[in-house]
């Protein structure tokens, strides 16, 4: 046996991960509401204390209070929704946010094309009295 083994193989198995993959975190809905409380009632300088005690973001904190005031109106008779129902109207609330920020982004172009049209509007008129004023001959002087 030789001792000619490559770093990256060991006992003939094949390469070996460097790092493993880590694993993604799950919450509980129970701690997602705690969390969201506690968030919620901390005064202003101290809601990033608990996202770095409890090791989250802020956008943690914002989908979860978002799923919970979406579902709290039509889940409140039976407790629960569904993943179809949560993921539903995720959707819909993503296609209504695109929505809004493309009538937001077509008034702002409207705005814009109206406020040109109206400047070639005054530049026209301007152009048009020049071109009257020189067309009239000059008084004569005798």
């Amino acid at each position: 046996m030789s001792s000619n083994k490559q770093p990256s193989e060991t006992n003939g198995s094949g390469p070996v991960d460097p790092a493993p993959r880590p694993t993604r975190r799950s919450f509980t809905a129970d701690y997602k509401a705690a969390v969201v409380a506690e968030y919620e009632a901390a005064p202003h300088g101290e809601k990033s204390a608990v996202l770095r005690r409890e090791g989250l973001f802020h956008s943690h904190v914002q989908e979860w209070t978002r799923a919970r005031n979406a579902v709290a109106p039509a889940g409140s008779t039976n407790g629960s929704a569904g993943p179809s129902t949560t993921a539903r109207l995720s959707r819909a609330e993503r296609e209504t946010e695109r929505l809004r920020a493309e009538n937001a982004r077509l008034n702002a172009k409207l705005a814009q094309t109206q406020a040109a049209l109206s400047i070639m509007g005054k530049a026209h008129e301007l152009l048009a009295s020049l071109a009257e004023s020189t067309d009239t001959p000059p008084p004569s002087s005798r």
